[in-house]
């Protein structure tokens, strides 16, 4: 399927041997019967999540799973703490911190991608001059608007060349709004970018830059976390979790079939759709502090933050467990 133009490049540098993402054994069980709530959205890039459950409970460990549609979303449960981990975007360690919150301990990064703007069939965005005036559906907030925002800035390009129609909830409001006709491009992520792809109704606009590059916000594409809580006092169940998370991550990254299958039995999705979607995901997270850091920054200095976090931030990411699994 000629689906995307820029996949045979992507897929290159997707196959990760499973020697780089290579990790210990497994922790020996928790003495007594723990139970870890995992909070959850269902996004590719999150795939190997599917897996964890059988491997923990080999561990004494059983689980129970929140679902939520947004990364604020978990960000508040993690922060109250409703779950002990989640899923959550880069930048929700900045957002934390500016309300004043400890609650959050960021542990890995989960992956990368290419990012291009997806464009409505019929509708023409080759140049930063074709977005002008165009309707561009944006998550606000969000860390794909932020990065998006932040490559304009980098590239001189005022926000304001475009207009922003913003767009709550998941990414099937996207896919409606774009298959109605009321966008003419849209700013998301997998697989709700591939479905539309796939579906003929729209095009990575790949001759614009590719807006994961971004400087202050970088290309991860999500961040595993735990309440601040369970990271003090339950570390060895987190260390147990995150074991379980990496041990799939690396057979994900390793296995191209297994990784289509498991990302089609987490998120829903037929075959077709995250057969094609799984080529631009390159599992293994690529967040560090540094990068946490940058994120604060521009986030204060672009005003979507209203405080200067930045040091708060990066204390907040602590990926000492990932690295002792991986032997790092």
């Amino acid at each position: 399927m000629a689906l995307f133009r820029f996949a045979t490049a992507a897929l290159m540098g997707l196959a990760v041997a499973a020697s780089a993402l290579a990790i210990m054994p497994m922790p020996s069980p928790m003495p007594g019967k723990e139970v870890i709530t995992i909070g959850y959205v269902k996004v590719g890039q999150v795939s190997p999540l599917h897996l964890v459950e059988e491997e923990l409970k080999k561990m004494n460990i059983e689980v129970k799973r929140a679902e939520f549609v947004r990364y604020a979303d978990a960000r508040t449960a993690l922060i109250s703490n409703s779950v002990d981990v989640s899923v959550i975007g880069p930048a929700d360690l900045a957002i934390a911190a500016s309300q004043g919150s400890k609650n959050i301990i960021g542990l890995s990064g989960v992956a990368t991608s290419p990012k291009y703007l997806v464009v409505r069939k019929g509708v023409t965005i080759n140049t930063w001059d074709d977005i002008k005036g165009k309707k561009i559906a944006v998550a606000p907030g969000s860390a794909v608007w932020f990065a998006w925002a932040m490559t304009l800035v980098e590239n001189n390009i005022p926000y304001n060349s475009f207009q922003a129609i913003n767009i709550q909830g998941g990414g099937t409001a996207f896919v409606q709004a774009l298959k109605r006709g009321d966008i003419d491009a849209m700013l998301s992520w997998e697989p709700f970018e591939s479905q539309v792809v796939a579906d003929g109704d729209a095009y990575f606009a790949t001759k614009l830059a590719d807006y994961s590059k971004s400087k202050a916000v970088g290309a991860e594409l999500g961040l595993l976390a735990a309440s601040g809580e369970s990271y003090a006092k339950r570390r060895e169940v987190i260390k147990r979790f995150m074991w379980a998370y990496l041990n799939a991550e690396a057979k994900l990254a390793a296995d191209s079939n297994a990784f289509i299958n498991a990302y089609s039995q987490y998120t829903g999705l037929p075959l077709e759709i995250t057969r094609e979607s799984h080529k631009l995901i390159k599992l293994g997270g690529i967040l560090d502090r540094d990068q946490v850091a940058r994120l604060a920054d521009a986030s204060f200095k672009q005003g979507v933050i209203k405080t200067d976090v930045t040091r708060q931030s990066a204390e907040l990411f602590d990926d000492s467990l990932a690295r002792e699994i991986r032997g790092r």
